[in-house]
Formats: C-alpha cells, structure tokens, sequence
C-alpha cells in the first residue's frame, strides 16, 4: 500500500481505494468460476472492469460498476445467466450492496517516543 506522492509518499502502490475495486473484482472473478464449475461451463477468459467516484465528507465510493466480459464455447444465453446468477452470489458486492456494518472494536496506540513514557494511570 502507498499513499500519494502529494501526501509524502512514492505513489507506486495500491491505496485503499484501488484495493476496495480489485476486491469486488476479484471476488465476483473468483464466484464466476466457482459458479461455472457447478453448471458444466467452460470459461476461456474473463475481463472486469470496476469503476467507482468518489466523493461525500468522509469520503466513500460512489457509483460503483462493474463491466464483466466472459469468453466460453457455452451458448450466449448460458453465458449471460451465469454473469447474472454470480451478480447474485458474490459476496463482496452483495456486502456492500445491503450495507454491511463495519466498526472500530479496538484499538492500540503505542508511541516510541521518548517524550510519551510515562508512568501509566490507574
């Protein structure tokens, strides 16, 4: 992971943003495969696109979409129910569609300097 050359880094690595759109790639790529296999459908490439905007205050994705090409010996219509089923099935973008909770449970805060050792309170 990196963070922008603006912000003070090299802005050669993935920020948190990219990495949210490779996952629901990733994941609808992984269902698509695993959904393939239980109906007898050979894939012989698949291609996702996953776009977003970002925007609000926090900022958050917005319009999120994906665009998925599937290449099979299958018949058409086999090929698009199963792009839809895996729409259906995919756990990430279904995690985000209905709104899954995410929290802060816990935390540490360890400071190394030397300025910040102190004797704990109790």
């Amino acid at each position: 992971m990196d963070r922008p050359q603006s912000a003070g880094s090299l802005g050669i690595g993935f920020n948190g943003g990219e990495l949210l759109l490779f996952e629901i790639g990733g994941c609808y790529c992984n269902n698509l495969f695993r959904e393939a296999q239980k109906t007898d459908i050979a894939i012989n490439s698949v291609h996702i696109d996953v776009e977003s905007d970002w925007g609000g205050e926090p900022a958050r994705a917005l319009n999120v979409c994906f665009l998925v090409r599937v290449e099979s010996p299958a018949p058409r219509d086999m090929i698009e129910q199963l792009i839809r089923h895996t729409d259906q099935t995919a756990e990430i973008p279904n995690s985000l569609r209905y709104g899954a909770e995410v929290r802060l449970r816990s935390f540490e805060a360890i400071s190394t300097s030397s300025a910040a050792t102190s004797t704990p309170t109790r």
